[in-house]
């Protein structure tokens, strides 16, 4: 089990980050996501593995002018 954004959710082995994102329904892209301490930007969401019992925080891009 992890915790996305404060909600529980089932973890699978071999899980990365862009498999979480393609499984969420969220109305923004994430530009970096939080894996406890740990920060991953997009390049890596393909390849970066989310260990059981984490807490994920998705983090979008905000722009503004």
């Amino acid at each position: 089990m992890i915790r996305v954004m404060g909600k529980d959710m089932p973890w699978r082995k071999g899980m990365t980050v862009s498999d979480l994102l393609a499984e969420l329904d969220e109305p923004f892209d994430a530009a970096l996501v939080r894996i406890g301490r740990k920060q991953v930007t997009r390049p890596h969401f393909h390849t970066t593995l989310i260990p059981d019992g984490s807490d994920v925080y998705l983090i979008p891009m905000i722009a503004g002018g």
